[in-house]
C-alpha cells in the first residue's frame, strides 16, 4: 500500500492491487488505551480499506502523514494539571491546563468522571467534550486533591 496527499490536502490510498481510494481516512480503533496500534484507513462512507495493526511498522513518511490526519479529526484533551474548582458540588467550573492550553468546563456530576483501567480517567463536560488524565497519581499533589474529591 502506498500513501500520498492531494493537493486538495485529502488522503489518497492506492492498495497492492494499485486500485486508488481517496479520501480516505485514519481510525484509530484504541484511541485511549493504545495509540499506536490498530489503526483503519476507511472511506467517506466508512468502508474500510485497509488495516495498519502498529504505527511504528510504517515508513516514516506514510506514518506522518497518518498522525497528521488522526490529529485533524481527533479532539481529546488530555488534562496536566487542575487549576481551580468552583464547587465541590455538582455542577461545578473546572479551570485546567491541557496538552492544548488553559481551558473552563462545567462538571454535571461525578458520574461524568469514568475510569478506564487502573491508570485512565475520562472526563465529559456539559458541552460532551472529553478529557483524558493519564495516570491521575502523577498529577501534582494539588490536582490530586481537588480530584480525589469528585472520585
Amino acid at each position: 500500500m502506498r500513501l500520498e496527499r492531494t493537493p486538495l490536502g485529502y488522503l489518497r490510498l492506492i492498495d497492492d492491487a494499485g486500485i486508488t481510494h481517496e479520501p480516505v481516512h485514519a481510525v484509530r480503533a484504541f484511541p485511549v488505551h493504545a495509540p499506536d496500534k490498530d489503526v483503519a484507513l476507511v472511506t467517506a462512507d466508512g468502508a474500510e480499506k485497509a488495516w495498519i495493526s502498529a504505527l511504528g511498522n510504517l515508513a516514516p513518511n506514510e506514518r506522518n502523514l497518518i498522525e497528521q490526519d488522526l490529529q485533524e479529526r481527533e479532539f481529546l484533551p488530555v488534562i496536566e494539571r487542575i487549576v481551580s474548582v468552583s464547587s465541590f458540588v455538582t455542577p461545578s467550573i473546572w479551570t485546567v491546563e491541557t496538552n492544548r492550553g488553559t481551558c473552563r468546563f462545567s462538571l454535571r456530576g461525578e458520574e461524568d468522571i469514568r475510569r478506564l483501567g487502573n491508570a485512565v480517567l475520562l472526563i465529559l463536560d456539559s458541552y460532551g467534550v472529553h478529557y483524558l488524565i493519564r495516570e491521575p497519581g502523577k498529577l501534582d499533589r494539588a490536582s490530586r486533591r481537588l480530584l480525589d474529591r469528585f472520585l
